[in-house]
């Protein structure tokens, strides 16, 4: 049966456990990996050491290397150009942070396999909050040693080690190696260990160095005061976040689901049917927690892990609550139909996990004992939810009415929701109005009476169009409180309000100008348009334009 859980952080109740993972070589790996696969230690032998440079303050000095370069006496930080005359065969290869970014990205969406609880730690670090989640894989032990086999198959080298706080389990993974601390005993681990396992500058541990404090115990016995008027509260700090005196907050990459029910399989699958199935399986087993809330997911999130480590994030909204196992799968059957070839199975996925990221208020409704309910069909938040699943929930939209009388700025299509507003109610009756505006009104020549008749013919896309009915004018002014008062030249000793009606009489020719008078028009074949003429005869000594912007049904 697959596993159902609730993913809210673990109360205070349950010991805190942090996993911190350390990727040594994470970016000379990601090179070895492009080049040569998952299985590149078996074949980097017949190439030269590898190492990676970057420009630091107007030299290239290296930012990484892998472990046959370090087995050199290569080290970080050194410049490029001693490390080629000690070794001229290294490979070297510019280093390229973005892309170690999302590889380390990738990684940590490959550890929600273990907890939701993921955060980012710098360049080439994660940290897990896998409090509460170790009885799932037999324990601690038994987590790390299978965390750490499958990143060895992907071609990592992965240092981890588990303690109660997040700087315990850091100064551990990579200051001693992997392995776990008991609760209680962070101190006699962190004792032995130099000042740098506390997370601290270069400058500072060499300063700790240069007065015989040279280990974590010995700075812990030293007295407080003295070391923070010399060192900083960053020393202090960092040490009660280690020993556990002062909590150590972590940030989550993804948002924690409410719910979440998981399937782990013994062989990994790669046909979209079988996912199907574990699909509607994991709804089945979501329900009854769903039930237990009087709840129903709003947003859903499949995550599929695939045996090499990637991961799959198939998102999921709905336009009202629902727990029905049928209509979810159904959902993700379009989804995953819609994906088709793109979603790539690689060797296969041996996990599934349906998770609800949001859930909405759905009470128990009463069921019909007298005689069988009529079926009344789809939904429209079911069609919706139907055709967002397969081609997005922006192609869905939905016109509501704004306050302007302009006729494009009268309606904004939003993006559709059942329960949205309708707009601003109208205060008075809205006239007639075409079904299809144009885009953008295209311009047209007309035959018109002068100075205000209706026109009598018109040209339209190199057709021309004889009217036999008209109707208007309907004016629409163009809304002043978006326009600005133009600028004119001041004359000199210019009244001040002989200066001010000038402007607004410019702004109102310029506004006589854009005024629109709209005509509805029949031509001889019974088709209705709306066109409308911008500008007055006589105003500016040119002739008003004329534009089509809609056509009636």
């Amino acid at each position: 049966m697959p596993s159902v859980s609730n993913t809210a952080r673990p109360s205070s109740k349950t010991e805190c456990r942090i996993l911190s993972l350390w990727f040594p070589y994470l970016a000379t790996e990601r090179i070895w990996r492009q080049r040569l696969g998952h299985a590149w230690r078996t074949a980097c032998s017949a190439f030269p050491p590898l190492v990676v440079s970057h420009n630091d303050r107007n030299a290239q000095r290296l930012a990484a290397l892998d472990r046959r370069a370090e087995g050199l006496n290569l080290r970080r930080s050194m410049g490029l150009a001693d490390a080629r005359a000690m070794h001229p065969g290294i490979d070297v290869v510019e280093a390229d942070p973005e892309a170690d970014r999302r590889l380390l990205e990738a990684l940590a969406d490959w550890c929600d396999r273990y907890t939701p609880l993921v955060a980012l730690d710098g360049a080439d670090g994660l940290f897990l909050d896998i409090s509460g989640c170790c009885h799932l894989f037999g324990g601690e032990q038994a987590l790390l040693e299978d965390m750490l086999r499958r990143f060895r198959e992907q071609g990592f080298d992965a240092r981890a080690a588990i303690a109660a706080t997040a700087g315990a389990a850091w100064a551990v993974a990579r200051f001693h190696g992997s392995a776990t601390v008991p609760g209680g005993m962070e101190a006699e681990w962190l004792a032995p260990l130099p000042p740098a396992a506390l997370r601290l500058e270069p400058d500072t541990c060499a300063a700790l160095a240069g007065v015989g404090l040279r280990t974590v115990g010995a700075v812990k016995a030293a007295p407080r005061a003295p070391l923070a008027r010399r060192f900083g509260k960053t020393l202090i700090l960092r040490l009660d976040q280690a020993l556990g005196h002062i909590e150590e907050a972590l940030s989550p990459r993804q948002a924690v689901p409410e719910l979440s029910a998981e399937r782990r399989l013994a062989e990994p699958i790669m046909a979209i049917e079988d996912v199907e199935r574990i699909v509607l399986v994991l709804a089945q087993s979501l329900r009854t927690s769903l039930e237990r809330r009087d709840a129903g997911a709003l947003a859903l999130q499949l995550l599929l892990f695939r045996v090499d480590g990637a991961v799959a994030r198939l998102p999921l909204g709905l336009s009202s609550p629902t727990r029905a196992p049928d209509r979810i799968a159904r959902l993700f059957h379009e989804r995953l139909d819609a994906l088709g070839q793109n979603l790539d199975a690689g060797f296969g996925f041996d996990l599934v996990r349906l998770s609800v990221l949001t859930a909405g208020t759905l009470p128990p409704g009463q069921a019909d004992l007298g005689e069988q309910a009529a079926d009344t069909g789809e939904t429209l938040s079911e069609f919706v939810d139907r055709v967002g699943a397969r081609l997005g929930r922006a192609v869905m939209r939905r016109p509501v009415a704004v306050a302007s009388h302009v006729p494009e700025r009268a309606v904004a299509f939003l993006p559709f929701a059942p329960d949205m507003p309708a707009g601003p109610a109208e205060a008075t009756p809205t006239p007639e109005r075409p079904l299809r505006l144009l885009r953008q009104p295209e311009p047209v020549d007309v035959m018109a009476e002068v100075p205000d008749g209706p026109p009598l013919n018109f040209r339209w896309r190199r057709a021309r169009y004889r009217i036999v009915n008209a109707e208007g004018p309907e004016r629409i002014e163009p809304e002043w409180w978006r326009e600005s008062l133009p600028v004119v030249a001041r004359q000199e000793n210019e009244e001040e309000r002989t200066y001010e009606d000038r402007r607004k009489a410019a702004a109102a020719k310029r506004l006589a100008q854009r005024s629109r008078d709209y005509f509805t028009v029949e031509d001889a074949e019974g088709r209705r348009y709306w066109l409308y003429r911008q500008g007055l005869y006589g105003l500016s000594g040119q002739a008003p334009r004329w534009f089509l912007h809609g056509l009636f049904a």
